[in-house]
């Protein structure tokens, strides 16, 4: 079983469930991160959390993220600590 912590925020009324990931997610193809993306939101759905996965990882300084388009400017807001700040749960998948 993977566990991983999470930040499970509301934000505008939206529930987001944003997972930080190990660096080496931002070098995978854009079709194997979206299948762990796929397994992460029916993980997140089986855990009874209400919301859409945002997975999120460290690129230097900066972050990259998977997100709505309407929820980027959102987070290219945060910072890579405040995203760590807002840790408040943990989520646990096969």
């Amino acid at each position: 079983m993977t566990r991983y912590k999470i930040a499970h925020v509301q934000e505008h009324g939206v529930n987001m469930i944003i997972i930080p990931l190990d660096s080496t997610f931002g070098n995978k193809s854009r079709r194997k991160q979206d299948e762990i993306l796929d397994e992460l939101q029916i993980c997140a759905n089986n855990a009874g959390l209400a919301g859409t996965v945002v997975p999120v990882w460290q690129m230097g300084a900066n972050h990259g993220f998977i997100a709505p388009p309407k929820w980027h400017p959102f987070f290219k807001t945060f910072s890579w600590e405040a995203i760590l700040a807002n840790i408040n749960n943990e989520l646990a998948c096969r």
